[in-house]
């Protein structure tokens, strides 16, 4: 490939790779495939070989990338329904957490979630303490789905950043 090209396809891998990443806390962006992206441009941009890593990389990092975008849905989910949660509060976490980001980014999203989820609960009259552990289930599955996505696309950013100065 040309060297201009090369330059290009690279930088805007980086981007998608730092674009991926807030993609991890923000709701709107898929964090993950974002980043996965960025790697297929720096294996494009290299001719498809790679001095640190091969296809299978390739092929884990894409698999753990659907993954962990299949289990961003579930989890928040799971945590919402085990701990008790209704869908009420499960719509009203969403809501909080959507105000959250835009009033204080990026951790208003777990202040917002939690919030929304509790506020959920008490007005289809739970009691405090049910409602209360309900919106904890939402806050820590929302958490745990957060922490599941910066894993993996910090681990494409370990891979690319590897490459990028092998």
């Amino acid at each position: 490939m040309m060297g201009a090209v090369v330059t290009v396809l690279i930088l805007l891998g980086l981007l998608l790779l730092l674009v991926g990443l807030v993609g991890c806390v923000l709701p709107v962006l898929p964090g993950p495939p974002i980043s996965f992206a960025g790697l297929l441009l720096l294996w494009w941009a290299r001719d498809g070989s790679a001095a640190t890593f091969g296809w299978p990389a390739l092929v884990v990092l894409g698999v753990l990338t659907i993954v962990v975008t299949v289990l961003d849905f579930v989890v928040p989910a799971w945590g919402a329904k085990r701990y008790g949660a209704s869908k009420t509060g499960v719509w009203l976490s969403v809501v909080g957490m959507l105000v959250g980001l835009v009033m204080f980014p990026p951790f208003g999203m777990l202040v917002g979630a939690f919030a929304g989820a509790l506020a959920g609960e008490l007005m289809i009259g739970k009691r405090e303490g049910d409602a209360a552990r309900a919106a904890w289930g939402v806050f820590i599955g929302t958490l745990a789905g957060v922490g599941l996505k910066l894993a993996v696309s910090l681990a494409i950013s370990v891979v690319y950043v590897l490459e990028l100065f092998a």
